[in-house]
Protein backbone atom coordinates (compact mmCIF):
# COMPACT_ATOMS: atom_id res chain seq x y z
CA UNK A 1 0.00 0.00 0.00
CA UNK A 2 1.32 3.51 -1.01
CA UNK A 3 1.10 6.14 1.65
CA UNK A 4 0.80 9.38 0.09
CA UNK A 5 2.99 10.96 2.30
CA UNK A 6 6.49 11.23 2.10
CA UNK A 7 7.46 11.72 5.38
CA UNK A 8 5.43 8.19 6.12
CA UNK A 9 7.51 4.83 6.81
CA UNK A 10 5.71 1.78 6.66
CA UNK A 11 7.66 -0.85 8.74
CA UNK A 12 6.59 -4.66 9.43
CA UNK A 13 7.69 -6.97 11.71
CA UNK A 14 6.91 -11.11 13.00
CA UNK A 15 6.35 -12.31 15.75
CA UNK A 16 5.19 -16.29 17.64
CA UNK A 17 3.51 -14.97 20.92
CA UNK A 18 2.24 -11.91 22.52
CA UNK A 19 4.88 -12.71 24.92
CA UNK A 20 7.66 -12.47 21.66
CA UNK A 21 5.81 -9.16 20.61
CA UNK A 22 6.54 -7.31 23.68
CA UNK A 23 9.89 -8.67 24.18
CA UNK A 24 10.85 -7.00 21.25
CA UNK A 25 8.95 -4.20 21.37
CA UNK A 26 9.68 -2.37 24.55
CA UNK A 27 13.61 -2.15 24.09
CA UNK A 28 12.82 -0.50 20.89
CA UNK A 29 9.99 1.60 22.21
CA UNK A 30 11.79 2.73 25.46
CA UNK A 31 14.66 3.85 22.86
CA UNK A 32 12.04 6.13 20.69
CA UNK A 33 10.72 7.16 23.87
CA UNK A 34 14.09 8.57 24.63
CA UNK A 35 14.20 10.10 21.08
CA UNK A 36 10.84 11.91 21.81
CA UNK A 37 8.93 9.83 19.57
CA UNK A 38 4.87 9.83 20.48
CA UNK A 39 3.84 6.08 20.39
CA UNK A 40 0.20 5.60 18.92
CA UNK A 41 -1.54 1.99 19.34
CA UNK A 42 -3.68 0.22 17.50
CA UNK A 43 -4.33 -3.31 18.66
CA UNK A 44 -6.79 -5.44 17.55
CA UNK A 45 -5.66 -7.23 20.99
CA UNK A 46 -5.40 -6.55 24.50
CA UNK A 47 -1.18 -7.18 25.44
CA UNK A 48 -1.53 -4.69 28.92
CA UNK A 49 -1.04 -7.15 30.85
CA UNK A 50 1.68 -8.54 28.71
CA UNK A 51 3.41 -5.24 29.29
CA UNK A 52 3.04 -4.21 32.66
CA UNK A 53 4.30 -7.76 33.69
CA UNK A 54 7.40 -7.15 31.26
CA UNK A 55 8.07 -3.63 32.25
CA UNK A 56 7.85 -4.88 36.08
CA UNK A 57 10.84 -6.96 35.56
CA UNK A 58 12.80 -5.21 33.26
CA UNK A 59 15.22 -1.73 34.40
CA UNK A 60 13.83 0.29 31.33
CA UNK A 61 14.46 4.14 31.30
CA UNK A 62 11.37 5.35 30.28
CA UNK A 63 9.25 2.43 32.34
CA UNK A 64 6.28 5.22 33.64
CA UNK A 65 6.10 6.50 29.43
CA UNK A 66 5.80 2.91 28.27
CA UNK A 67 2.98 2.24 30.88
CA UNK A 68 1.45 5.36 29.91
CA UNK A 69 0.41 3.99 25.94
CA UNK A 70 -2.92 2.58 25.65
CA UNK A 71 -2.21 -1.27 25.30
CA UNK A 72 -5.71 -2.28 25.24
CA UNK A 73 -7.86 -3.79 22.41
CA UNK A 74 -9.18 -0.95 20.22
CA UNK A 75 -12.33 -1.16 17.82
CA UNK A 76 -10.96 0.58 14.58
CA UNK A 77 -12.69 -0.88 12.14
CA UNK A 78 -14.33 2.39 10.68
CA UNK A 79 -12.24 5.43 9.83
CA UNK A 80 -14.17 7.85 11.87
CA UNK A 81 -12.87 6.04 15.21
CA UNK A 82 -9.13 6.09 13.66
CA UNK A 83 -9.60 9.69 13.24
CA UNK A 84 -10.78 10.48 16.59
CA UNK A 85 -7.36 8.49 18.38
CA UNK A 86 -5.59 9.88 15.91
CA UNK A 87 -6.41 13.61 16.01
CA UNK A 88 -5.50 13.39 19.72
CA UNK A 89 -2.43 11.54 19.33
CA UNK A 90 -0.45 12.67 16.26
CA UNK A 91 2.22 15.56 18.01
CA UNK A 92 3.70 17.74 15.45
CA UNK A 93 6.12 18.40 18.30
CA UNK A 94 7.58 14.91 18.05
CA UNK A 95 10.56 13.85 16.51
CA UNK A 96 8.21 11.47 14.86
CA UNK A 97 4.97 9.67 15.77
CA UNK A 98 4.86 6.22 15.16
CA UNK A 99 2.21 3.85 15.13
CA UNK A 100 1.87 0.69 16.24
CA UNK A 101 -1.07 -1.85 14.27
CA UNK A 102 -1.28 -5.34 15.87
CA UNK A 103 -3.96 -7.65 14.57
CA UNK A 104 -4.55 -10.21 11.85
CA UNK A 105 -4.14 -9.61 7.94
CA UNK A 106 -7.36 -8.12 7.80
CA UNK A 107 -7.27 -5.99 10.60
CA UNK A 108 -4.10 -4.47 9.70
CA UNK A 109 -5.17 -4.12 5.88
CA UNK A 110 -8.34 -1.85 7.00
CA UNK A 111 -6.20 0.24 9.57
CA UNK A 112 -3.58 0.70 7.18
CA UNK A 113 -6.20 1.35 4.47
CA UNK A 114 -7.99 4.34 7.37
CA UNK A 115 -4.91 5.17 7.78
CA UNK A 116 -4.08 5.95 4.61
CA UNK A 117 -6.92 8.26 4.35
CA UNK A 118 -6.22 10.10 7.74
CA UNK A 119 -2.48 11.38 6.81
CA UNK A 120 -3.99 11.94 3.00
CA UNK A 121 -6.24 14.52 4.67
CA UNK A 122 -3.70 15.98 7.34
CA UNK A 123 -3.52 19.60 6.81
CA UNK A 124 0.14 19.81 7.61
CA UNK A 125 2.55 17.15 9.07
CA UNK A 126 5.78 18.09 9.82
CA UNK A 127 6.86 14.95 11.48
CA UNK A 128 7.88 11.54 10.25
CA UNK A 129 5.18 8.91 10.74
CA UNK A 130 6.13 5.33 10.87
CA UNK A 131 3.27 2.86 10.96
CA UNK A 132 4.79 -0.61 12.39
CA UNK A 133 2.85 -3.11 11.50
CA UNK A 134 3.02 -6.37 13.73
CA UNK A 135 2.24 -10.34 12.06
CA UNK A 136 1.64 -12.98 14.42
CA UNK A 137 3.71 -15.67 12.15
CA UNK A 138 0.79 -18.54 12.93
CA UNK A 139 -2.27 -16.16 12.47
CA UNK A 140 -1.60 -15.10 8.56
CA UNK A 141 -1.76 -17.55 5.47
CA UNK A 142 -0.68 -15.37 3.48
CA UNK A 143 2.85 -15.20 1.14
CA UNK A 144 5.04 -13.11 3.37
CA UNK A 145 6.71 -11.84 0.42
CA UNK A 146 3.32 -9.92 -0.20
CA UNK A 147 3.51 -8.24 3.04
CA UNK A 148 7.44 -7.40 2.17
CA UNK A 149 6.39 -5.74 -0.54
CA UNK A 150 4.03 -3.66 0.89
CA UNK A 151 6.48 -2.27 3.84
CA UNK A 152 9.61 0.28 3.64
CA UNK A 153 11.56 -1.83 6.31
CA UNK A 154 11.46 -4.75 9.09
CA UNK A 155 11.38 -4.51 13.02
CA UNK A 156 13.64 -7.14 14.54
CA UNK A 157 14.55 -7.67 17.95
CA UNK A 158 18.24 -5.77 16.95
CA UNK A 159 15.65 -2.92 15.32
CA UNK A 160 14.99 -1.34 12.43
CA UNK A 161 16.19 -3.05 9.57
CA UNK A 162 16.66 -3.47 5.50
CA UNK A 163 14.22 -6.30 4.40
CA UNK A 164 17.24 -7.75 2.40
CA UNK A 165 19.17 -7.75 5.45
CA UNK A 166 16.49 -9.69 7.44
CA UNK A 167 15.64 -11.97 4.36
CA UNK A 168 18.72 -13.21 2.19
CA UNK A 169 17.87 -12.90 -1.54
CA UNK A 170 14.90 -10.68 -1.37
CA UNK A 171 14.03 -8.41 -4.03
CA UNK A 172 10.56 -6.58 -3.65
CA UNK A 173 8.18 -7.45 -6.45
CA UNK A 174 9.58 -10.97 -6.78
CA UNK A 175 8.14 -14.38 -4.38
CA UNK A 176 12.21 -15.71 -4.42
CA UNK A 177 13.19 -15.90 -0.63
CA UNK A 178 16.45 -18.28 0.45
CA UNK A 179 14.96 -20.18 3.43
Amino acid sequence: MDFVNEKVEKICSFYVSDWHLVTMLLPYINKKIEEKSKITTILEKDIESNIETLVEKLNLKKSEKILEINWKKQEVKKYSKLAQILSKQIDNNATENIILVNGTKEYIDKVNKNLNKYISNLKENKTKIKIINFYEVLEFNYNITEILDEHDKILNTSGEKEIYEVFEGYERGKSNIAK
